[in-house]
């Protein structure tokens, strides 16, 4: 059988589109076949008509200033194009409901802003020893089976998250709390993570994610 074309998306910095190897190591493993997609707003139309599956990765968090909401001070933004890209894609992706969406951390965390979920812009403001999430620290998670996605250790490294889920159902937290994964049951395949899937060692909450999406897009 053929391998899934799995678009995955690049940030920029310092004048590179650059993207961790981890993800593209993962997505082979998982048996598709990677394709970087540049962080080129005008573009993604284009880009989509040649993908399966798309992949929406980590990053620095959000410029939340154009929706009116002040930055917290330990915010430290992406670059403008590579936001302007990924709600971009989103929006192609509501018009693509049979292209199956896996989002990272920050993909994650995209994917709840652009449908009107709320941020937390720090997690230590609200939660105790928020470190835990940070720096790759690994932590466990509870999942609801029934969305296929399992319980069990993952890596973390992000110091915001999604204060509530829309319209998303939740189907991961961290024992303190903390939304770690939603679904949209309305749509084929539209699956959001908080953790960091590519760098987990726990194969049922690593590389089977991923599988998932692999899987989908076939």
């Amino acid at each position: 059988m053929p391998r899934p074309i799995i678009g995955i998306t690049a940030d920029f910095v310092d004048g590179y589109a650059r993207l961790r190897r981890t993800y593209l190591d993962v997505v082979t493993a998982a048996g598709g076949t990677p394709i970087i997609l540049p962080p080129s707003p005008s573009l993604r139309r284009e880009m989509l008509s040649g993908m399966d599956g798309i992949i929406l990765t980590g990053g620095d968090d959000i410029d939340l200033t154009s929706r009116g909401i002040a930055l917290h001070p330990q915010s430290s933004c992406m670059h403008p194009e590579r936001q302007a890209a990924e709600f971009a894609l989103l929006e192609e992706l509501d018009e693509r409901h049979e292209i199956p969406v896996l989002g990272i951390c920050l993909g994650m965390q995209m994917m709840g802003v652009h449908r009107g979920c709320e941020l937390i812009q720090h997690l230590a403001d609200v939660i105790p020893n928020a470190d835990r999430h940070r720096n790759d620290a690994i932590h466990d998670v509870q999942s609801d089976t029934h969305a296929g996605i399992a319980s069990g250790a993952v890596r973390s490294w992000h110091h915001q998250a999604l204060a509530d889920s829309a319209d998303f159902a939740v189907i991961s937290r961290s024992d303190d709390g903390v939304i770690e994964g939603i679904l949209d049951p309305n749509r084929r395949f539209y699956l959001g993570v908080q953790w960091h899937p590519e760098r987990t060692e726990c194969t049922a909450t690593g590389l089977d994610v991923v599988r998932a999406l692999v899987d989908a897009s076939r």
